[in-house]
């Protein structure tokens, strides 16, 4: 270095000519065409949102992504989930109650009436007796109507069985369904049927009921 020169500083140099003072952070240059993002552009494929086919079996538009967004996979395939029918316990359950029990009675049906054997019981008249008879209704309805027959016997004096003479007489009603009905009966024939020294038997019973 001569006498003459200048001497240069050691370290960073001095800046020459225009300076222009770039920011470090912030927004960029306005007026700089910035390219758009893929997020923004929708190509990626998990930011597509807004418009596009329902989802199955959602209304109309509950399939789409927020804009920008990523699909959820949940609510993309379907509105509210179906709640599952039960078909083992509760089905069974429900049957359980519905169940008859044992040795309960039978409901409707016709009434079905028995008779028992007449009891016979001699009155002041040898062409009367008095007959006793009950009736037990086994059938799955009441009798509301309905006849008795006795079958009277005219007996000789040598115990011959000279003739059966009918007479109808109305059933005691109403019979119930399970119930047994008694009733007694004055049952005469024809006095001049009835010879001095004969009587009457009256042995033979039977009935119609409805």
């Amino acid at each position: 270095m001569g006498p003459g020169d200048t001497p240069r500083a050691s370290g960073a140099a001095a800046p020459t000519g225009d300076v222009t003072l770039v920011p470090l952070d912030g927004a960029s240059v306005s007026g700089s065409p910035g390219r758009k993002s893929s997020a923004a552009d929708g190509n990626s494929p998990g930011g597509e949102g807004g418009s596009g086919p329902s989802a199955s079996g959602a209304p109309e538009g509950s399939g789409s992504a927020p804009s920008g967004g990523r699909a959820d996979p949940g609510r993309a395939h379907g509105g509210s989930p179906t709640p599952s029918v039960s078909s083992g316990g509760g089905g069974g359950g429900g049957g359980g109650g519905g169940t008859s029990t044992g040795g309960s009675a039978t409901l409707g049906g016709p009434a079905a009436l028995s008779v028992s054997t007449p009891v016979r019981e001699a009155s002041d008249k040898r062409w009367c007796e008095k007959v006793t008879v009950s009736f037990h209704n086994t059938g799955g309805g009441a009798a509301r109507s309905g006849t008795v027959t006795f079958g009277t016997h005219i007996i000789g004096a040598l115990g011959i069985d000279w003739a059966t003479i009918e007479s109808t007489e109305d059933l005691p009603v109403p019979i119930a369904a399970g119930a047994t009905r008694k009733k007694t009966w004055t049952v005469c024939v024809d006095a001049w049927r009835v010879p001095l020294g004969m009587h009457i038997e009256t042995r033979d019973v039977s009935v119609q009921g409805e």
